[in-house]
């Protein structure tokens, strides 16, 4: 694979995420942010549009794109939430709600969400609930985001029972994918969305996985070709899949690769600083090739080439480096059962063959994930 392949000259990519009349373009490049206006222009109308960002991103880059709305005469109003996975509450949503409404707003109101993936699943969500649904835009600012839940419709919050278990299916008009502001990102920010990067390899593109092994720092370390190549990959890989599965009835599920195992980390660690989502996908994903290793489906070499890739960008690899915790295997198991990935009565999980061999069963060895889900808590 060569960056040739991924990238194109001009100043940003256009990706189209094919879903009829719900169909739209995914733009990645450097400095998209500057240019706001005239991206969103074909979605803006007399009634303006709702910025939604969270303290730290409004901090850093809600100027650029107030100053790019005000360039254009694009009215503008902002809703800013406090930064982290608890704003993807009920408490919050109905806050930014009637806020929303107490500033008076019509159907044609475009709502934008600035920031990481909490930010757009909250949005989102608002979006698709106002007026009984609003168009809205992402402007995704992590990298986790920009490759993953920027893209294909899925919104919501979380609840007392699990992680976004609340929510509708609520595609955006527009996802602008501006690669120079994850230069503002903390290094463990990174990390954490570099582990949805991977993913892609993992479900059925080893030769991605193969490059990824050689370009990661170049990826994680500055806003070059191979930042844009990744970025760019991983959403043509969930484009292509959303294009075929837009709810997730079959082929979509692949993309869960490792999160029935790391949404029950997130739920035992309380959805906070401590274990960040990408992080516990990481560890998930490593639970999903053991356990499939065990059950004699995977080479067991292709664990530990998995496992050797996500340390050398200082992933955690096992729920154990989770600092403070001591896990209850039961619990844990518990949290999987409320998975929204559960069809009469049974989950489905996402299991391996190998790298880029992912797949979908009902057919599990609850023992044998038992054993793996306690080797990582116990490592």
């Amino acid at each position: 694979m060569t960056n040739q392949a991924l990238s194109s000259p001009t100043n940003h990519d256009i990706l189209r995420v094919e879903l009829g009349p719900r169909s739209y373009d995914i733009l990645v490049g450097s400095n998209l942010l500057a240019n706001t206006a005239s991206h969103i222009a074909p979605f803006v109308r007399k009634a303006g549009v709702i910025v939604i960002s969270d303290a730290t991103v409004a901090g850093k880059h809600l100027p650029t794109v107030l100053a790019s709305l005000d360039s254009a005469g694009i009215a503008h109003r902002q809703v800013i939430v406090p930064a982290g996975e608890k704003s993807k509450s009920f408490a919050v949503f109905e806050d930014v709600i009637e806020q929303i409404l107490a500033m008076g707003i019509e159907r044609s109101t475009l709502i934008i969400a600035l920031g990481g993936g909490v930010v757009g699943d909250l949005a989102g969500y608002v979006a698709a609930s106002l007026l009984r649904g609003l168009d809205f835009v992402q402007i995704p600012t992590t990298l986790l985001s920009q490759v993953d839940s920027s893209v294909g419709g899925k919104t919501g919050i979380n609840s007392k029972s699990g992680k976004n278990l609340v929510g509708a299916f609520h595609q955006p008009r527009l996802v602008l994918a501006d690669t120079a502001v994850l230069d503002t990102l903390p290094r463990r920010e990174m990390q954490a969305g570099y582990a949805e990067v991977v993913k892609y390899g993992l479900i059925d593109d080893p030769e991605f996985f193969d490059w990824l092994e050689k370009n990661a720092e170049a990826i994680l370390n500055n806003d070059g070709p191979e930042r844009r190549a990744a970025v760019m990959r991983s959403c043509a890989a969930k484009a292509r899949i959303v294009s075929q599965d837009e709810r997730e009835s079959g082929k979509r599920a692949l993309l869960n690769l490792g999160h029935t195992f790391g949404h029950a980390l997130e739920a035992e660690t309380g959805y906070g600083a401590k274990l960040l989502h990408g992080e516990a996908v990481a560890m998930g994903m490593v639970i999903a090739h053991d356990v499939c290793g065990a059950m004699g489906m995977a080479p067991g070499g292709e664990k530990d080439r998995i496992v050797n890739h996500l340390k050398s960008v200082g992933l955690p690899v096992v729920a154990s480096e989770v600092p403070g915790m001591h896990w209850d295997i039961d619990r844990l198991i518990g949290h999987m059962s409320r998975d929204k990935k559960v069809r009469d009565g049974e989950i489905t999980f996402v299991m391996t063959r190998g790298i880029g061999k992912a797949f979908t069963s009902k057919a599990m060895d609850v023992d044998k994930m038992r054993a793996a889900i306690t080797r990582s808590c116990r490592a």
